[in-house]
């Protein structure tokens, strides 16, 4: 089961990823996009992600998907960390970091 830790290092490993906290949590950003944001209590992470993605996941583990606060509305996701497959989060992170990257890093 991944933890803060694990997400953390996920996040970074990703091209011109870099943390930096904003609204009082860390955040994961690559240039002026965030694809990630880690809960204060680090016990889920909110995905950038599209709409069809988080209607899917939704149907699929309510237990451990929801729909993300405030960029829900966005087809954003919260991802419970107790509850996924550490090789989930890794593709969902690394999707949402996609959505994010310029596509010279994306497509690459």
């Amino acid at each position: 089961m991944p933890d803060a830790t694990r997400l953390r290092a996920l996040a970074l490993s990703l091209p011109e990823a870099f943390e930096r906290e904003t609204w009082g949590k860390p955040t994961f950003r690559i240039g002026a996009k965030l694809f990630a944001t880690l809960a204060a209590d680090e016990q889920s992470v909110v995905l950038r992600a599209t709409y069809e993605e988080q209607a899917a996941m939704l149907a699929h583990d309510p237990d451990t998907f929801a729909v993300a606060p405030y960029q829900g509305r966005y087809g954003w996701i919260r991802v419970r960390l107790a509850t996924i497959a550490e090789d989930q989060l890794a593709e969902l992170v690394t999707e949402a970091w996609r959505q994010a990257a310029p596509k010279r890093l994306a497509t690459g």
